[in-house]
């Protein structure tokens, strides 16, 4: 089993950047790769951004590449997501998941994952 917390959403001014961290406990956390999922009122949650450890390939939506970065410290057990040069349409509720790190399913769909942390809300205002 694998406990997800997400922290560092808020309300922020669109232009602005926020750091989202989601912190694993539980089973090992090398083994596992986290991606990162949004979901806007009225939405269906999509996929944003998610990192492959073990091939260093990165995975972003269309709509947040240039602007959204994944990175870990394994130290810590915890993975964040930097968002800069946000937009009000980013607003959404933002969850972390964790999947093994070795499965062969695509990282942009949720059937990788098989942990979900609880959410964090963004808020961007223009």
């Amino acid at each position: 089993q694998v406990q997800l917390v997400e922290s560092g959403g808020g309300l922020v001014q669109a232009g602005g950047s926020l750091r989202l961290s989601c912190a694993a406990s539980g089973r090992t956390f090398s083994s596992y790769d986290m991606g990162w999922f949004r979901q806007a009122p009225g939405k269906e949650r999509e996929f944003v951004a998610a990192f492959d450890w073990s091939s260093g390939k990165s995975y972003d939506a269309d709509s947040v590449k240039g602007r959204f970065t994944v990175s870990r410290d394994n130290s810590k057990n915890t993975e964040y997501l930097q968002m800069n040069s946000l937009k009000p349409e980013d607003t959404a509720v933002y969850y972390c998941a964790a999947g093994l790190r070795y499965s062969d399913l695509d990282r942009r769909s949720d059937r990788f994952y098989h942990y979900w942390g609880q959410g964090t809300q963004v808020t961007v205002f223009s």
